[in-house]
């Protein structure tokens, strides 16, 4: 630590090395017992002499390090999305701190600092007659004492071990006091006395959670420690005696007269000259009394779920420590940087889209939230819903994160609906069929007798708890047609002839290998049991559902989800954080095949045959419009919009009023759509903007020419097309 000595040090010295002499002998002990003893004479310190005590006190003070801010940022690495600590810390050097706050500091605390050895025998003796001759009671602790003070209560925060000096009465007993004395001189002998201004100046308390004078001069006035005035130097250093009593935002009267009073010591000390004092003594305190204590994800900047995702992944990770109270301490207090994935522009855009289009305190109370993944990395690019990150009751207060699974602080997830339909193919098409194989959707009824094949089940095959009845939002749909027209138009039927003609395991077979999950207990992948399953019925997450359509987008590359690019402590220690983890999950060819339905969705009827880049997708809604999905991507950017109903009922938006209009039908196409389409034309130029691969078996001459699909019929037009979604039936 770079310091530079006071001209006065080297003189200073003797005095340090008589009174460590002295520390041990009777004098110093009598010293300290007149001190102390009318104070707080307790038991069996007040039985001892001073010798016995000091011979059993440790000479050497040791130190822990000092509670430091934890900072969240943005993947720039610059851009601070939150902040947590347990105290508002910014450890300075002497070269950052105003001499103003020197001269306050040393005037009214210890002005003969530079001429003792960490105990001054005048300010002792002094105390001591005071104590003995009146009712008021003095104390005389140096700065260097002080500073001892404030690192043995940092130490007890820190490990839990040893006791404060404070005793729980709120007062120093004999046996503190010594102890105290002893360590002053001790670190006298060990650090200069720049080093001990420096570090007293960085640990003391000063109002609220704010520590050290840089930290306290931010939240005060908003400026550093280098830029303090007089006059507000003068009222953090009289902050010292009461920081909670004199706290200039709290109590403005009683400090400015403590202000004052410690002007006049700098006067006294010929610390400021005559004029310098007027000035000062004349000023306002200045302070923003509006400034609050700004810590965690409720203050932060930007995306604050996802400020609560990385927090939580923190606190669940070994790698920050044996348990999730150690963690906790090590967020608050060790000074962590945490970079994450989150792209700031990315971010800033989809809170932008999700408050458009539902406002947080819309009647509808419809919730709307967006998450991006980037294909290839599984880095979180953006996370984002319409509602504010507060505990505290009130429309649009939530602290449940619509995006994610419940164990990281999301709630149940939602229907996916037909967003789940482009995995079904692909399980079709790894068990040999193709996208123009016709089937005969006329069927909407199946028996309670219907058995559908489930290798991976005990029978191997499952059936359905009753009669099931499925329909179809458009009309003539229950005919002959092929299977990428099934999926264009979101016809259930459809899907399920599909589905009779394969093992339904191979479906979550493809979906345990995309990550896909129940929200509520993501060890649980989607189950076959039920065959309703294939037509979304199974509540998701919307990340789940962006990690698995990244895959679509990278060929197969399947990776999952992550928050964390760095962690680093203040020392420069870096911890482990999880690497990217992809698999190559499906066969390049059968995601081109998909992928030949999927663009067609995305240009052709979502950006009405005018895309900005190459994109795909697809649709979902649940039954009654309860839940509604737009999932899609392009090569760089894979896209989750949702916008449903949070509160896990079965009220859906059908014939519902949301932002001012009123909707007699409510589809994936008729909000999510839109809203993911008005994101990602603002992203998607950030990151790769490549074509998809060719199908090597493509049915399309032109894989973006919806009038090739065969065997279905005359297509509905554009407008027609944008409203085809489906409106899944489960089996309840």
């Amino acid at each position: 630590m770079a310091s530079r000595k006071s001209p006065l040090f080297d003189t200073a010295t003797t005095v340090g090395k008589i009174m460590s002499f002295l520390g041990v002998s009777a004098l110093c002990g009598l010293l300290a017992a007149g001190l102390i003893f009318p104070l707080a004479a307790s038991g069996g310190a007040a039985a001892a002499t001073g010798t016995d005590l000091l011979e059993d006190i440790p000479a050497e003070l040791n130190e822990e390090p000092l509670s430091v801010p934890s900072h969240i940022y943005a993947s720039d690495g610059t851009t601070e999305i939150a902040t947590f600590y347990s105290e508002n810390r910014q450890p300075v050097t002497m070269d950052e701190i105003s001499p103003n706050m020197v001269d306050a500091i040393l005037a009214i605390e210890d002005e003969r600092f530079y001429e003792h050895g960490g105990v001054d025998p005048r300010g002792v003796s002094r105390a001591l007659v005071n104590n003995l001759t009146s009712d008021s009671q003095q104390g005389a602790s140096t700065i260097t004492q002080q500073y001892v003070n404030n690192m043995l209560i940092n130490a007890v925060v820190l490990t839990g071990e040893g006791r404060l000096t404070i005793s729980g009465t709120g007062e120093k007993t004999y046996a503190d006091k010594l102890r105290e004395m002893k360590l002053a001189v001790a670190v006298e002998q060990e650090m200069t006395k720049e080093e001990i201004l420096e570090g007293y100046l960085n640990i003391v308390l000063l109002g609220g959670r704010n520590y050290g004078v840089e930290a306290a001069a931010q939240f005060y006035w908003g400026i550093p420690a280098s830029e303090l005035s007089i006059s507000q130097s003068a009222v953090l250093a009289g902050m010292v005696q009461s920081p909670n009593g004199y706290n200039p935002s709290v109590n403005p009267e009683a400090s400015k007269d403590r202000r004052d009073v410690v002007l006049g010591a700098m006067l006294s000390t010929e610390a400021i000259s005559q004029e310098e004092y007027d000035e000062a003594i004349a000023e306002d305190l200045g302070v923003e009394e509006t400034n609050p204590e700004e810590t965690g994800c409720i203050s932060a900047s930007m995306g604050p779920y996802f400020c609560d995702y990385v927090r939580r992944e923190i606190l669940a990770s070994d790698t920050f420590g044996p348990d999730e109270e150690s963690r906790e301490q090590l967020l608050n207090r060790g000074g962590l940087s945490i970079t994450t994935t989150l792209d700031p522009d990315a971010q800033q855009a989809a809170q932008e889209e999700v408050d458009a289009t539902v406002p947080s305190d819309d009647n509808s109370g419809a919730g709307a939230a967006i998450s991006s993944v980037e294909p290839g990395t599984g880095n979180i690019l953006a996370m984002a819903q319409n509602r504010n990150f507060t505990p505290e009751d009130g429309t649009g207060n939530t602290t449940i994160n619509y995006n994610v699974d419940s164990d990281v602080g999301g709630g149940q997830g939602f229907q996916p609906g037909s967003s789940l339909k482009p995995f079904v193919v692909a399980a079709y098409l790894e068990e040999g069929g193709a996208t123009d194989d016709v089937v005969d959707a006329s069927p909407d009824e199946w028996a309670d007798t219907q058995r559908w094949e489930a290798s991976c089940l005990e029978r191997g095959f499952t059936t359905t708890d009753g009669p099931w009845e499925v329909e179809n939002v458009e009309d003539d749909s229950n005919r002959r047609m092929t299977i990428d027209y099934g999926v264009y138009f979101s016809v259930n039927t459809a899907t399920l002839a599909t589905v009779t003609e394969m093992d339904l395991c191979a479906i979550t077979d493809v979906t345990d290998r995309l990550g896909i999950h129940l929200a509520s207990d993501p060890e649980r992948g989607l189950s076959p049991q039920n065959p309703s399953f294939v037509l979304g019925t199974d509540s998701v997450a919307p990340l789940t559902q962006a990690a698995a359509y990244a895959a679509l987008a990278d060929d197969g590359n399947f990776c999952e989800p992550r928050a964390l690019l760095e962690v680093t402590d203040t020392h420069g220690n870096e911890y482990d954080v999880p690497e990217e983890n992809c698999d190559q999950a499906i066969d390049e060819e059968v995601v081109a095949q998909v992928n030949d339905i999927t663009i067609n969705i995305a240009e052709g009827t979502v950006a009405a045959g005018d895309p900005p880049f190459p994109m795909a997708g697809k649709t979902g809604t649940s039954d009654e419009a309860v839940h509604t999905w737009f999932v899609g991507y392009s090569s760089g950017v894979s896209t989750v919009a949702w916008i449903g109903n949070p509160e896990g009922n079965r009220d859906g938006y059908t014939g519902s009023t949301i932002n001012g209009q009123y909707y007699d039908e409510f589809y994936g196409s008729t909000l999510a759509a839109p809203m993911w389409l008005d994101y990602m034309e603002q992203v998607g130029g950030d990151y790769d903007t490549s074509d998809f691969r060719e199908a090597d078996d493509s049915p399309f001459d032109d894989r973006r020419d919806r009038s090739r699909y065969r065997d279905g019929g005359e297509l509905p037009s554009d407008d027609e097309a944008i409203n085809s979604d489906d409106d899944d039936e489960d089996d309840d």
